[in-house]
């Protein structure tokens, strides 16, 4: 039976129609990442319960640091997930093993460094991130809770992307339900007066409870022979060099989160010199994590499209590879189209479920509609930025990785905010993606020239 899925998984990434198995790839795969969303979303909604505009503001100043994090889980579990696509498509199965037991193993490690250093500069950190006096003691509730739970995220993506390479995406998909729905029932029984009463922070540690049972089916699964990429002492061999091999392919996909952060930092650092400030910042949380489910839906389909591409690039398999790319671009603008369809139409009614204040619905629905004006520009940056990072031409990810939030964004954010004051917030987003869709364009044909390259 073991012998006979595992064969499965293998035709899956070597011979089905590419098209077919990626789709098949991505659809647990984008399940799971909205599950994950619900982790935002959900708090945010029950935070919003609590008629507290300063609530809602201390979880949005948190936002800068929940990317950060994940950025840091993506750099290794990344970098893991197409190393080890390569090495299976090159029928290297012991390699395979050594990759994600050593990437699991040095995950557990950064994640203790990373929750001792983010509970010693907790306060720091959230004034840098637009933290006011009044919204500080809320946020370093819910951040304490945040840093707890990278002790188990950081080696739960990890397995996550391990799973996928080996396309064994259906226990990632039932991990991180699971845990999803875990929160939404934890949630309120934390958080409200017929339960623990314990507000903001209560949220936070609901959510860090589930992560853990996430980590917890992941690691049953790995440990206890299901899988085919296999988990064991033996295969844990540290070294600098192999770090390296990993950390060079999955630095692209993590800057494109610590840019997300910094963007998102940087836009509650403007807001802060405005009228309304806290009320801006409350609206920009919301409209941040909405954005992020778009995101998702983006991310689950390109995590569909990676470990086929890998298996192909590992095989030198040309025909393959570029049928899975040309397919995963016109997915990812298919995809970046309605999402910023549904968002434009939807964007008052969205806001309205987390906040009922004015003044918050009306600077969200614009907030909202300027992220998403010119969101495919997002859809062909990141296929383009996962494809040079799955053939090893980790510079040219990186720049992608690089261009639409920190060296178009930022400049926009810092200038048209000090001119236009929120309106200046409003046209920062549309202008940065006008000229990452424009540089992307003219990326192409490097981009396919790049490919056959690697793949000679």
């Amino acid at each position: 039976m073991k012998k006979n899925r595992n064969m499965g998984n293998e035709s899956l990434l070597a011979s089905v129609k590419p098209s077919k198995a990626i789709v098949n790839l991505a659809i647990p795969a984008t399940l799971a990442l909205l599950a994950k969303a619900v982790y935002n979303i959900v708090d945010t909604a029950y935070i919003g319960m609590l008629n507290s505009d300063t609530a809602l503001a201390a979880v949005g100043v948190t936002l800068p640091l929940l990317l950060i994090m994940v950025s840091i889980e993506n750099i290794f579990a990344a970098g893991a997930g197409v190393l080890a696509g390569r090495q299976l498509g090159e029928r290297n199965n012991e390699e395979a093993n050594r990759t994600v037991t050593t990437i699991v193993g040095f995950s557990i490690m950064v994640g203790i460094g990373l929750c001792i250093v983010g509970l010693l500069s907790m306060e720091p950190l959230l004034r840098a991130f637009g933290a006011s006096e009044a919204v500080l003691p809320q946020a370093k509730e819910y951040a304490f809770w945040m840093f707890i739970a990278a002790l188990f995220n950081l080696p739960a993506q990890s397995l996550n992307c391990a799973a996928r390479a080996e396309s064994s995406v259906k226990i990632s998909s039932i991990a991180v339900i699971t845990g999803a729905a875990l929160n939404v029932v934890l949630d309120p029984v934390f958080m409200f007066s017929w339960g623990l009463n314990m507000g903001v922070e209560g949220a936070s540690l609901a959510t860090t409870i589930s992560q853990c049972i996430t980590f917890i089916i992941l690691a049953v699964f790995y440990l206890g022979g299901f899988s085919i990429l296999k988990i064991k002492r033996k295969y844990f061999r540290l070294s600098a060099d192999f770090i390296w091999s990993v950390v060079s392919i999955g630095i692209p996909t993590a800057v494109i989160q610590i840019c997300l952060a910094v963007a998102t930092s940087l836009t509650n650092v403007a807001a802060k010199s405005l009228p309304d400030s806290d009320l801006i910042i409350a609206a920009y949380g919301v409209v941040q994590r909405l954005v992020l489910i778009g995101c998702y839906v983006i991310m689950g389909f390109m995590q569909g499209y990676q470990p086929v591409a890998s298996y192909a690039f590992g095989a030198k398999n040309k025909e393959r590879f570029f049928a899975s790319a040309k397919f995963a671009l016109k997915g990812s603008l298919l995809l970046t189209a309605a999402v910023e369809l549904l968002y434009i139409v939807l964007s008052k009614p969205l806001i309205l479920l987390f906040n009922r204040n004015p003044l918050v619905v009306e600077y969200g629905k614009w907030l909202l509609i300027s992220q998403v004006a010119l969101y495919p520009a997002f859809g062909i940056c990141y296929m383009m930025t996962i494809t040079f990072q799955t053939i090893g031409a980790s510079k040219m990810g990186l720049f992608l990785s690089l261009i639409r939030q920190c060296l178009f964004y930022v400049p926009f954010i810092l200038m048209l905010s000090g001119m236009f004051g929120v309106s200046g917030i409003y046209f920062s987003q549309p202008a940065a993606d006008l000229l990452t869709l424009l540089i992307c364009v003219l990326l192409i044909k490097s981009m396919k020239r790049k490919i056959l390259q690697n793949m000679d």
